[in-house]
């Protein structure tokens, strides 16, 4: 199964310099691939150098595009975050912004960068054993943190239920992802 969803930024800060954000989701037995295509113009947007892809905190200060899963009627959900950079980060959480660990990865995710023109392109691979179920159906919410030239922060998602931006919120989680 595979759907693109169209992001929205957040009615506070409005869109910055981004004129489209789109995010593919594609479940596969052996976990699911996500895909994000970023437009804006040339230089508008701040992007991290590529660098070797590790796992790395605090992404979500610098453009950062983000997934976060939960199984129906559980407060406990993981969150993913993929720089640009290639860098990535998976937590795990007991409730909302409750009990935040490292998830363990044996298997890390693969993180892919394309820029080309006015098109930003990063696809995510995130291991089965990465998921709060890899083959039950999963609740999903799709976010970007994307930082403009002048280092502000625009706040892009699926859904904004909250008068602030908050990606954790209950409300964000928008879609239902079947199993694969």
């Amino acid at each position: 199964m595979s759907a693109t969803f169209r992001l929205a930024p957040h009615p506070a800060d409005g869109p910055g310099p981004v004129l489209g954000l789109t995010a593919t989701v594609e479940r596969r037995a052996g976990g699911l691939r996500l895909g994000y295509r970023l437009v804006a113009p040339a230089g508008s947007v701040r992007v991290p150098p590529l660098q070797p892809p590790v796992r790395a905190d605090r992404l979500w200060e610098h453009t950062c595009f983000e997934a976060f899963f939960s199984v129906p009627h559980s407060t406990a959900y993981h969150e993913f975050n993929f720089a640009p950079s290639g860098c990535w980060a998976a937590y795990g959480f007991t409730g909302y912004r409750d009990g935040m660990r490292p998830l363990p990865a044996a298997t890390a995710p693969v993180v892919t960068v394309v820029a080309a023109g006015d098109e930003l392109r990063v696809t995510a691979e995130v291991p089965a054993a990465l998921l709060p179920d890899a083959r039950g159906l999963l609740r999903l919410a799709l976010a970007a943190v994307i930082e403009d030239a002048a280092g502000r922060r625009h706040y892009w998602a699926l859904r904004h239920p909250a008068p602030q931006p908050d990606f954790h919120a209950a409300g964000a989680f928008a879609v239902l992802l079947a199993a694969a």
